[in-house]
This record gives C-alpha cells, structure tokens and sequence, in this order.
C-alpha cells in the first residue's frame, strides 16, 4: 500500500512538473504596450546644446528630461529619474537602496560627494552571524540588510540644491508604477530564472514573488508585456502626502522635507521595517532607522594629465579609478594600440594592483584609518608602475605602503605601517588560493546595479549610482532592502570588517572629470566588481583613442578577476581575465601565452558594465551623451 501510494504521489508530481514546465513553455504575454528596446542595438552619440541625460533606462531619461524642461536643475531630474529606475529596474536598483552621488554645483564651480549607503544596524556584529554558522553573510535572510540610505540622500539633494518638491519629482516614478511599464529584456533576464526556480522563490521569498513573478509563478515575461509595481507607487504617495500636508501647515520648504524623511526613518515604514526584523530574527532595530544620518564630504581626486577624475570617499570603491589611472600615466598606451595585447596586458595590471589596495585599504573611514592622500599620491603611484612586468601577475599582487606618501603629521602613523605591512607585503604575492577562498566557474554576484548622469542649462551636473536587489525578504510595501550587508567581512581584521554603524566598502561609486580645471563629464556604470573597471577603459578610449561618448561606451571590453570579489563569499578566481569575443578572437591566445587563464565571453556581455556618460566640450559648450548597448541603456539631449 506504501508502495503504491509512493508511486501514485511521485505521478503526481511529474505530472504537476510537465505540467508547470508546458504551461512556462507556451503562455505568451499578457496585456502588451509599445515600446523600443535599445538593448544590443546600435545608436547614435545624443547630442543638445542645453540639457543632457544619459541613464540605464529610457522612461528615467524621459522623466528627468521632463522636469529639466519644467524648470527645474539637475538635482530635481536626478531625484525624478531615481525614483524612475527604482521601478523600472527594481530587480537592480530598488527603493530604497544605495545611492552613491557626486553633485556639481556651478554656483561655487565645485564637486560635493553625498554619502550615499546605510549602516549596519548595533545588533549586527560578527559574532551575531558566527554564532548561526556563517562564515560571510548569507543572502536571502533579513540579516543582510543594511539601514536603508537613498530617502536620505533624496531630501539632502533636494534641501541643499533642488528647487522642486518631492510631489513634484516623484510624479513620473509614481505614475510609471501604478499603469505599468514594457517588460525590457534585461528584466526578463534576471526574472525568467526557470520554472523551478521560480517555485523556489515563491517558497524562500513570497512577497518577493507576489511582486516581481505575481500568482502565475510558473509564467514567463515576454517583451513588451505591462509591468506594475502598485505596492511601490503606494508607498512614494504615502512619501509624497507626508510632504504636502507638512506643508499644508505651515511648514517650509525644507521642514516639509524633512517631515517625508521623518515618515520614512522615525514614522510607519521605520515601523514596518522594525517590526519585520524583530519577527524573523532580524538586526535592524527601529532605533538603528532613527538615528541614521549621513553627510556631504569633500571628494578624493586624483590625475591624469590635464583631466581631473573625482571619486566618493572609501565607503565605496570610486577611488580605484584615479589610482589606476595614475599607476598607467605617462605610459604611451595608445601606440600599443586600442585592446592589443599589450594594451590590455598594461591596463589589467594597474587595475589589479589598485584592486590589491582596494582589498588592503579601502574601508569606511569614519571607522579605520585609510591612507587617502597615500594612495593618490603622484609618488605612490610611480611606486606601484614599477611593478608593471611582463608576464601575468597570476595571483593578486601585493598591496603597497601607501602611509610612506602620507602627510608629515601622520608620522607615527606612517612609522606603525612601514613596520607592518612591509613586512606582511615583502614582496609576496596574497595568499589567496582557492583553499581559502572557494573558486567555481562563475563569476556572477547579485543582480547588477544601474546609473545615471544629468548635465542641466546652468552647468550643474549629477552624477548618482543607485542599487540594490530582491535577494533578502522585501518589506510591505515593496520596500528592498537589499543585500549590501554582504559586502561587509567577518574578519575582525579586514578594513571593511563588520562593526555596528559603519558602512561597508560598497562597489556601487560615481564618477566626474575637469578638463583644465573646469567640468568636462559626469559617467559611471553598473557592474559590481568591473564597475571600475569599464570605467577607466571607458576614460582612456575617450583621452587615449580619441573616441566620441557613444563609441567609448560601445567598444569591446575585458576585465580580471585576480581578487576576492566583493560580495560574500567572496568568490577568488587567481589569474583569470575575460575578454569580450572581438578581443578574444585576436588577442586571447596571446593573452594566455602570458600567463592568463583566459575565458572569452559574448559581444556587448551584460556582466562587462554598461556606461553611461554626459559630457560637456568645453570649447564649444555642445552637450554629449552616450549610453551602452549592453542594457537598455538610454541617452538624450536638447
């Protein structure tokens, strides 16, 4: 009778599977709406004479175009456009997640930096994660949240240098959400995981499902298809409410704002967020949503020649940009020729020397002692070119000693590492090797990121990196928190190790360049650990190879994956390089001849980033834009 029964449940269940697997094979899509997919199309370098927008999605670049056309500055189309790809791209840049920002003002002709990812709440310490068997933080739980940070970041931008209200710039967002938007195909490549999966998720993360697969779990989104994200238009009204009533009696401006920002960190989503915490052995309190702040800050900057590249602090990994680019100045690149071997020998090199310091240095700096002016130093950086060697470095090559190119005020300090890391360093190579770290045969963390760049009729610029993804339990009111917590370390002694209100080393980062000391570009990309990466080879096809916007974003690319990843367990990979195919099929035998483990990859790979870039000339004040094929992509100017 057991036998039986076994027998008639397993047919069951195969039947329920074909089933399932028939119904994910043939449904074709619901209610449908027009729409254009730039995705792995070519197009045109965007060209205006007064506004330019350059973002991952083409309805974001619409709606900042749109307020920018109302009147209002590069930081309302910033805040609009945001909002925008929090619901567009959700899956890849959720509300309300991180948010790195670079802003230039051109009232005062400077770059500001705006802190721009959360804290770790106090109950998150190693010993919390140890203590359940983890040896990095796991995804999928309510513990790799971190204290959400772009609500902050959206009322700092708008008090300090908007002029419209949060009402105003979150109209587009709010109304996209409600009636929908066409499937793209980046959304269904990171949602048509497979019926199986899809099963998965509905057990492991159900209100994840409920909003980006919805009750037909086992069906697949077509392109095209109408996408709505009701729940998350309901909680921008709510935002938007708070602030019009505030205002309503009698508030300012600036009081309104911070009465949406109290909704948010003090009020009923803090409410909401706590509650889900302290139901599923969370760590975030809502004391750790009270007390949250963060800050502007003057930015790090480095050289290369006349240009000026300007980074966030070390909460995120912008500053491996300058670095790279000072290891590779005066080295004559462009007679190698674009993406010889030579070329991509060189330009590998000084990017996983600068990913070795990253490693070593980079850290939260309100928590560990970073040596910034060390590591973009002009004297440091020849330092490290002398490292540049002929062969492949096949292991991650040793960190310098960047607290020897520090202030004289920083004399002990300076004595106190000398002494240190010289003698960790000494010549060696990390010792990384896969019995420490695990190594498999994919690279890929996450669900990628997104950007965007705005160049307004006065000359201000932003510059804004938003991220996050629905790999941890999303919040009522489709709220993702996200996973940044994973970027932390459970080693006491790494410089982004987990501590209690300091922020981890984030890969998300935004970039701007001066040309003769006046702005010339404001471009970033997503792409995790080749954010960086895409974004100096982006640098040198413009300045070395003479590229316009568009070609510089569109040409091949390759990157290393000589280091621990950024995202736990952070995956090692020793000696691996991948090239895209035009730069496989001439020069990846080469490349391996000199010691790479090389793996070739597609044309126009999603996992190479996708940049994206507004630029001004400053001789003829013409705007530029350029926006990679690689994702949906889009730019625009007028």
């Amino acid at each position: 009778m057991k036998k039986i029964l076994t027998y008639s449940l397993s047919g069951i269940l195969v039947v329920v599977l074909v089933l399932a697997i028939f119904y994910y094979a043939t449904s074709g899509p619901g209610e449908t709406m027009s729409f254009q997919d730039p995705y792995h199309t070519e197009r045109p370098t965007a060209q205006g004479s007064k506004l330019m927008v350059a973002s991952g999605h083409p309805l974001a670049t619409k709606a900042a175009l749109e307020i920018l056309e109302k009147g209002g500055n590069a930081a309302d189309a910033g805040v609009a456009a945001l909002l925008v790809l929090n619901v567009t791209q959700g899956e890849e840049a959720s509300f309300p997640g991180v948010a790195p920002l670079l802003y230039y003002d051109q009232a005062d002709k400077k770059v500001h930096s705006y802190i721009g990812v959360g804290t770790a709440p106090a109950k998150a310490t190693i010993e919390y994660f140890k203590s359940r068997g983890h040896e990095s933080i796991p995804m999928l739980k309510y513990s790799s949240q971190l204290v959400p940070a772009s609500p902050d970041v959206i009322v700092a931008l708008l008090k300090k240098y908007g002029t419209k209200s949060f009402e105003e710039v979150s109209k587009p967002a709010i109304q996209i959400a409600e009636e929908g938007f066409p499937v793209h195909r980046i959304l269904m490549r990171n949602l048509n995981i497979g019926v199986l999966k899809r099963l998965g998720l509905k057990f492991l993360l159900p209100y994840n499902a409920k909003i980006y697969v919805g009750d037909k779990w086992w069906k697949p989104l077509h392109p095209g298809e109408r996408f709505k994200r009701p729940a998350l238009s309901a909680t921008l009204k709510e935002l938007a409410e708070t602030e019009k009533a505030a205002s309503s009696s009698g508030k300012n401006r600036a009081e309104s704002l911070d009465a949406l920002r109290d909704y948010f960190y003090k009020g009923p989503i803090a409410d909401k967020i706590a509650k889900a915490h302290e139901e599923h052995d969370g760590t975030m309190a809502k004391s750790d949503l009270v007390r949250y702040s963060a800050d502007w800050e003057v930015p790090l900057q480095g050289n290369y020649g006349p240009y000026t590249i300007f980074s966030n602090r070390t909460w995120n990994q912008g500053a491996v940009v300058p670095i790279v680019l000072q290891i590779l100045e005066g080295i004559d690149l462009k007679s190698m020729g674009h993406n010889s071997k030579e070329y991509v020998h060189t330009v590998i090199q000084a990017i996983e020397l600068a990913m070795a310091d990253r490693e070593k240095y980079f850290g939260d700096p309100a928590y560990v002692s970073v040596p910034e002016k060390g590591l973009l130093s002009k004297e440091y950086a020849v330092e490290r070119r002398k490292l540049l060697q002929s062969k492949a470095f096949g292991k991650t090559p040793p960190s310098g000693n960047p607290f020897l190119f520090e202030s004289p005020a920083n004399a002990k300090k300076i004595a106190y590492q000398k002494e240190n890391t010289l003698a960790n360093n000494e010549g060696a190579f990390f010792d990384l090797t896969p019995s420490f770290w695990e190594r498999t045969e994919s690279g890929k963390i996450g669900r990628d990121t997104t950007y965007l760049s705005i160049i307004d009729s006065k000359g201000n610029s932003l510059s804004l990196t938003p991220s996050d993804f629905p790999q941890s339990p999303i919040i009522e009111g489709d709220i993702t928190l996200g996973i940044r917590m994973t970027q932390f370390r459970l080693d006491p002694n790494h410089p982004s190790a987990l501590v209690p209100g300091k922020r981890p080393t984030i890969t998300p980062n935004a970039s701007m360049v001066f040309k003769d000391g006046k702005f010339w570009m404001s471009f970033g990309t997503p792409g995790g650990d080749m954010q960086t990466q895409a974004v100096v080879q982006v640098f040198l096809n413009l300045v070395v190879f003479g590229m316009d916007p568009q070609e510089a974003v569109s040409a091949p690319r390759f990157r290393s994956l000589n280091w621990p990843d950024a995202f736990s367990p952070h995956k090692y990979y020793p000696g691996r390089i991948e090239l895209e195919e035009d730069i496989y099929k001439k020069e990846g035998k080469a490349l391996e001849a000199l010691g790479y483990e090389v793996k070739e990859r597609e044309k126009w790979e999603y996992d190479f980033g996708a940049p994206c870039i507004s630029l001004k000339d400053p001789k003829t004040g013409i705007l530029y834009g350029g926006a990679d094929p690689r994702k949906e992509s889009w730019a625009e100017g007028k």
